[in-house]
């Protein structure tokens, strides 16, 4: 059996574990806080380097997702643990979400959301009059 080495003796060790942590980068979604209030949840993200036209935010019903891209770099890196590459979150709340009022911005690589909750219905009494 014969043994092919490159000029690098660590150079296929590198490469196997730079391909094992883009695999488990591409298996991590974004992180999230959540906080509820009455009638909103506050969602922050950190998402650095990215600019607001490079995420997409969609509502529909009680899911919101959250996708975006982080820009590739052609550089070979010894390590490289910084996003790259498409990510997307989806996030199911208990109940139905109003994208109307949702409102989103990103400030110092901090995404910010105020998602609104649908106004559920509220009973309603009905006088009932004599003819």
């Amino acid at each position: 059996m014969t043994f092919y080495l490159s000029s690098h003796p660590f150079q296929m060790a590198r490469r196997y574990a730079m391909r094992q942590h883009e695999a488990e980068r591409a298996a991590h979604s974004l992180a999230v806080d959540i906080h509820e209030e009455s009638d909103t949840y506050t969602l922050t993200a950190f998402v650095p380097g990215l600019k607001a036209d490079s995420l997409n935010i969609q509502v529909l019903d009680n899911t919101l997702t959250i996708e975006g891209t982080y820009e590739k770099s052609d550089a070979e890196f010894v390590m490289s643990e910084l996003p790259s590459g498409p990510f997307r979150r989806s996030l199911r709340f208990p109940v139905d979400l109003n994208a109307e009022n949702t409102v989103a911005h990103i400030e110092n690589g901090v995404l910010s959301l105020q998602v609104a909750k649908v106004e559920t219905a509220k009973p309603k009494s009905i006088q009932v009059t004599v003819k």
